[in-house]
């Protein structure tokens, strides 16, 4: 097996906290919250917590799917627990937040996949926390509009569903996830007229001009927002890191998608979807 690439310098996490980190931290744990923040090793999970926001992982922790990038628990899942969208939209209120962010495993062993419980997480939140701002990083849903459509219907403001790599490496690194399906939903959450959002990861071995590729194939189905972040390999199990993009080149590729016409472009190291995730709702509120 080949050395692990070394990190860069810029790559270094400061970890500090402040007395909303520890109040956020300890909400989260006393109410057995799942969060992406610390089921996928997020690194920017010092800097959220301490502004008092998180993202909630719905569905359980136990994702159907084995992506070969993601460190989620992979397995049977547990039957969905009924109270969760409500515990969920009163944990939010407890924690004072203004903007949230929803995502989940995948749920391939229910026959709806868990749109059901998507939408009355979302209509739950909404009616605890009136004016509180919303997005929503989906599944695929295997395609299945009518399942997005539940979605949809609940009217978050920002309805996210990640690319996470280009055409080429989609096959080595998603687990039954398929390229075309995926602009698919993403396409069909802009024919809503709802925000559409989607993110990628780059550091997998992918070129420049696969990037710029993924790009016009996401302006074409009308996203509005994409996230570009540096792949960081959980574990030695996992995909391994191909190269360490430097700085530079992430500010290369925001100014190139902002040219290319999306309305915002989050493209940094430590990057990820739902970072500055309450910016992107405020940006489009003010256009």
């Amino acid at each position: 097996m080949a050395d692990r690439i070394r990190k860069p310098e810029w790559l270094k996490i400061n970890i500090g906290s402040n007395e909303q980190y520890t109040k956020t931290k300890h909400i989260v744990d006393s109410h057995h919250l799942h969060t992406i923040c610390s089921s996928g090793r997020c690194p920017n999970m010092s800097e959220c917590w301490g502004r008092g926001t998180a993202t909630f992982m719905i569905g359980g922790e136990i994702c159907t799917r084995s992506c070969k990038f993601c460190n989620t628990l992979t397995g049977r899942p547990l039957p969905l627990d009924a109270q969760e969208p409500l515990h969920v939209a009163e944990s939010i209120a407890l924690m004072k937040l203004k903007h949230t962010v929803i995502t989940s495993v995948d749920r391939d062993d229910l026959p709806d996949q868990g749109a059901a419980h998507w939408a009355k997480t979302i209509c739950e939140i909404k009616r605890i926390n009136p004016g509180i701002t919303t997005e929503v990083l989906i599944p695929d849903f295997q395609g299945h509009v009518d399942l997005i459509d539940q979605i949809i219907a609940a009217h978050p403001d920002i309805i996210s569903h990640n690319m996470e790599t280009v055409r080429r490496l989609t096959p080595q690194v998603r687990s039954a996830a398929n390229y075309e399906t995926s602009l698919k939903v993403i396409g069909h959450i802009a024919k809503s007229g709802l925000v559409a959002k989607s993110g990628i990861m780059v550091g997998l071995g992918e070129t420049a001009e696969e990037v710029e590729e993924l790009m016009d194939d996401l302006l074409r189905v009308g996203c509005n927002i994409l996230t570009i972040g540096q792949y960081l390999q959980p574990t030695h199990k996992h995909y391994p890191v191909a190269r360490y993009i430097t700085p530079a080149e992430f500010a290369t590729y925001k100014e190139i998608g902002l040219n290319k016409g999306f309305r915002q472009v989050e493209s940094a190291p430590l990057v990820r979807s739902s970072y500055h995730a309450e910016k992107h709702v405020q940006s489009i509120q003010n256009k």
